[in-house]
C-alpha cells in the first residue's frame, strides 16, 4: 500500500477544505463566495481520489465521480455567477451583507 501518498493527498485535500471554508466564512464578496465553494468541491473531489491510494480496484469508480462532480460543479459555478451580475446590475452591489438587508 502507498500509505504516505494517501496521507500527503489527504492533508492536501484537508487544506484545501479550511481554505474554501475561510473564503466562504470571512469574505462578503459574492464572487469570493462562489471561489469558495468550488475550492471545497476541488477538495472533495481530491479526497475521492486520495482514497483511491488505498484501495485501486475503486479507481474507476472514483474517476467517474470526480467527471460528474466537476461537470456538475462548472454548471452551478456558472448559474452562481449569472446570479451575481444579475444582482449587481440590480442592486449595484455583490456585497452579500448588503444584498442580505435588503430582505423584508
Amino acid at each position: 500500500m502507498s500509505t504516505p501518498d494517501f496521507t500527503l493527498y489527504a492533508l492536501t485535500a484537508i487544506s484545501l477544505y479550511i481554505i474554501g471554508l475561510y473564503g466562504i466564512a470571512v469574505r462578503r464578496n459574492m464572487v469570493r463566495i462562489v471561489i469558495g465553494l468550488e475550492i471545497i468541491t476541488a477538495s472533495v473531489n481530491l479526497n475521492f481520489l486520495a482514497f483511491t491510494k488505498l484501495d485501486q480496484s475503486l479507481l474507476p469508480l472514483a474517476q467517474y465521480f470526480v467527471v460528474v462532480s466537476t461537470v456538475i460543479g462548472a454548471a452551478i459555478a456558472g448559474l452562481s455567477l449569472m446570479i451575481v451580475i444579475q444582482a449587481y446590475r440590480h442592486y449595484g452591489s455583490i456585497d452579500a451583507k448588503k444584498l442580505s438587508k435588503l430582505r423584508w
